[in-house]
C-alpha cells in the first residue's frame, strides 16, 4: 500500500517505474493512505505486507502497527524517516529502507554548483551589474576564482560524502570535520580530518551537512562564525537549526561572511526577515533536494529495494533504529 499524499504517487512513480513495481507487488496506485484512521485504510492495512511511504505519510505508531499484523517492510520513497517511523516499527522487526541516498545526489549537486559560483563571487557581481548596468570588460578581478580555494565540509553524511566525490575533479583543497569519522575513514574519502574550529578558520567556503539533532542545534553560532576568515562563505543545505540565524545576520551585516541558505530556521522565513534583503545572503526555498524530474529517482530506488527484498536479499539502504541519531 502507498502511504503518502496522492499526488506524490504519480510524481515519484512515473508510468514505466510504476508498471515495473506492479509486476513485483500487488499495489493500487489510485489508493494512497493520507491517514491511518479510516475504515477503508484499516481494512487494507490488515493485509499489507509492504508499505511504500513518502512525503505526507502518517505516523506509524504501535496502534497503527497493531492494525497491520502482516507488515514486514517499510520502503520510504523520500529522505528522512524520522517524521513518521516510531521505535515500535523496529521493535517489531519490520525492515525499513529509505531513498535518502537518491535524494542526497541533487543536494550534493546543488551544493557543488553553489561552491563554484561562490568562488567566482557570482552573486555579488550580479548585484553590481544590475546596479551599474555595465562592467569593466577585461578587468582581472582580484580575490576570486576556484583555483586552490579551500572548502570545509561539516559532516560526512550521505550528502557530505557525495559532495566530496563531486569536488574531486576540481582544483580545490577539501577538508572534513565529523565526530563519527576517524583518520582512516577520512583517508578513504581522500580528505584530511580536522577539528571543527580548525576547519572553520582555514576554509574559504564552509558547507554544512550534519543532521539536525538537539546536539547540533546552532552548531554554527557567533563564536564559530567569528572563526571563519573575512570574506568566506557559509553554505547550508542540511537543516536550518544548525545555524544561529541571529548570529549569522550580525556577521552578514558586518560584511564578515556571505551565506547561501537553502534551509532556514524557521522555514519558511518570516516575510520581514533581514535574510531576504541582505545583499550577501542568497536564500533559496528548500529546493536542493529532489524536485521535478529528480523525484523519479526516488521511485526507482524503491523499486530496486523491493526487488532485493522479494528475492530474499537485504535492502541496500536499510535503516536501523541506531542510525536515527546520526541522520537528518
Amino acid at each position: 500500500m502507498f502511504a503518502m499524499t496522492a499526488e506524490n504517487v504519480t510524481r515519484i512513480f512515473p508510468p514505466d517505474v510504476l508498471a515495473r513495481l506492479r509486476e513485483l507487488v500487488d499495489v493500487d496506485p489510485s489508493f494512497a493512505a493520507g491517514d491511518f484512521t479510516g475504515p477503508r485504510v484499516r481494512a487494507r492495512l490488515a493485509d499489507t505486507e509492504i508499505l511504500i511511504t513518502g512525503w505526507g505519510c502518517p505516523v506509524l505508531d504501535a496502534a497503527v502497527l497493531d492494525a497491520a499484523p502482516k507488515l514486514r517492510a517499510v520502503l520510504h520513497a523520500a529522505g528522512s524517516v524520522k517524521g513518521f517511523a516510531t521505535p515500535a516499527v523496529w521493535e517489531r522487526g519490520i525492515v525499513v529502507s529509505s531513498a535518502a541516498a537518491a535524494n542526497a545526489l541533487p543536494v550534493a549537486e546543488y551544493t557543488l554548483a553553489m561552491i563554484l559560483l561562490a568562488g567566482k563571487d557570482v552573486f555579488a557581481h550580479r548585484e553590481r551589474l544590475r546596479a551599474e548596468r555595465a562592467f569593466p570588460y577585461g578587468e582581472i578581478l582580484p580575490g576570486i576564482g576556484n583555483f586552490g580555494r579551500r572548502v570545509g565540509v561539516v559532516g560526512a553524511s550521505r550528502i557530505g560524502r557525495r559532495l566530496i566525490e563531486l569536488l574531486r575533479p576540481f582544483d580545490l583543497s577539501v577538508s572534513l570535520t565529523d565526530p563519527y569519522v576517524d583518520e582512516a575513514g577520512a583517508a578513504s574519502l581522500g580528505v584530511p580530518l580536522l577539528p571543527l574550529d580548525e576547519l572553520l578558520a582555514g576554509s574559504d567556503v564552509v558547507t554544512v551537512h550534519a543532521p539536525g539533532t538537539p546536539e547540533t542545534r546552532h552548531l554554527i553560532g557567533r563564536r564559530e562564525l567569528a572563526l571563519m576568515p573575512a570574506g568566506s562563505v557559509l553554505v547550508n543545505t542540511a537543516r536550518g537549526s544548525l545555524v544561529d540565524h541571529d548570529a549569522l545576520i550580525e556577521a552578514l551585516r558586518a560584511g564578515h561572511v556571505s551565506a547561501i541558505l537553502d534551509v532556514t530556521d524557521p522555514e519558511p522565513l518570516p516575510a520581514d526577515s533581514p535574510l531576504h534583503d541582505l545583499p550577501n545572503a542568497f536564500v533559496t526555498p528548500h529546493l536542493a533536494g529532489s524536485q521535478g524530474n529528480e523525484v523519479a529517482r526516488l521511485g526507482l530506488t524503491v523499486l530496486r529495494e523491493a526487488e532485493r527484498l522479494l528475492s530474499g536479499r537485504v535492502p541496500e539502504f536499510r535503516i536501523g533504529l541506531e542510525d536515527l541519531e546520526r541522520t537528518a
